[in-house]
């Protein structure tokens, strides 16, 4: 047994088949019987490893949840009638993607532990030291809020206006053009001779933002650029706030604001005159030109068209663009946050934190 789970090539292999089958060709019924094979096998799983009884009861509560959630998502969004077809596709997307939902909870349940199949001695079975059980108190508190956090996020409430937004969104033709005013251009221009250019990122608490944390386990889900360190002129792509179509849009510091605990942190870059006139005109021909947010990048970490893009692979692009950047990475792997963590040659300087 222990050979059959330590095969992980061939077991990738099977995953990767089936979530592709899944996507394109995946019935209700086959969704369901994934869903609840899944959730089986990772109880079995639990219940055969090495971890506290309290542990394990967590642990299969868990995934009996996300299973009810699974089916819930694949009865009332995936196989519903789609007037827009994209959102039809994106929603069996989503649906296959959220069948390695357990696995994401396992790991965060049990970071550090042994997670193969074992079957304990009776000794083993019947024995529950004080400082084990003490030694994963802590664990069990966090997975608890961690739960409460997947519960929050996969609320149905949350999950359908992101569905509903679908039918704005386009990954393969230009459909934001000129959100950008003169106005805003004239404000750019005034912040040339500025020394720095600012990176932002920011935790806003939106329904995307708090999905896409599941996934990324980051605080920091968004990040923006701005010609000012008063962010007047604080640009990014976005979902345009049913003001603008999503794609390259201004943004204002009060939207960020849309939870309690929302905050957004500013760093500073230094600059050349040059530099940011740069950045200031390709921005200006993408306004020009047109563009889109790049939703399906954001799994398949690709543009089907160069103006196409997602918040961080636009900042990482124009710091790129200007000879700015300071790591080296794919920009559809970009995330907000390596903006921060990979800055190993410390350019950027704090500048301070709003907090709501």
């Amino acid at each position: 047994m222990r050979d059959l789970v330590s095969d992980r090539k061939l077991i990738n292999i099977v995953i990767w088949l089936v979530l592709l089958g899944m996507a394109f060709f995946g019935t209700l019924p086959i969704f369901i019987l994934v869903y609840v094979f899944l959730a089986v096998l990772m109880t079995l799983r639990t219940l055969l490893g090495r971890f506290p009884r309290r542990v394990k009861m967590t642990m299969v509560v868990v995934y009996l949840l996300i299973m009810v959630l699974q089916i819930t998502f694949s009865s009332a969004v995936i196989f519903r009638h789609h007037i827009f077809l994209g959102a039809g596709f994106f929603s069996r997307v989503f649906g296959t993607m959220i069948v390695l939902a357990p696995l994401l909870a396992e790991r965060m349940l049990i970071m550090h532990q042994d997670t193969d199949f074992y079957l304990p001695s009776i000794k083993e079975a019947a024995t529950l030291s004080f400082t084990e059980f003490n030694a994963q108190k802590g664990a069990v508190i966090r997975s608890v809020k961690e739960l409460g956090k997947v519960k929050q996020a996969l609320a149905v409430d949350k999950l359908m206006p992101l569905f509903t937004d679908l039918k704005r969104h386009s990954s393969t033709h230009y459909i934001n053009n000129g959100s950008l005013t003169d106005s805003y251009f004239d404000t750019v221009a005034a912040t040339l001779d500025d020394p720095y250019i600012y990176v932002v990122i920011s935790n806003t608490g939106s329904n995307a933002s708090e999905l896409i944390s599941l996934f990324t386990q980051k605080q920091y889900n968004h990040a923006s650029l701005s010609f000012d360190r008063d962010l007047q002129t604080i640009i990014s792509y976005n979902g345009g706030e049913n003001v603008y179509p999503p794609g390259l849009n201004p943004e204002m510091v009060t939207a960020f604001h849309q939870k309690a605990d929302a905050s957004v942190l500013v760093y500073r870059l230094a600059t050349t005159r040059k530099q940011k006139q740069q950045i200031m005109d390709k921005i200006k021909q993408i306004n020009q030109t047109g563009s889109a947010y790049n939703i399906v990048g954001l799994v398949v970490k690709r543009s089907l068209r160069p103006n196409i893009m997602f918040c961080s692979q636009f900042v990482y692009q124009m710091l790129r663009l200007s000879g700015l950047a300071y790591f080296s990475k794919t920009d559809g792997n970009v995330k907000p946050t390596d903006l921060v963590e990979l800055d190993y040659y410390k350019k950027l300087d704090f500048c301070y934190e709003i907090k709501f």
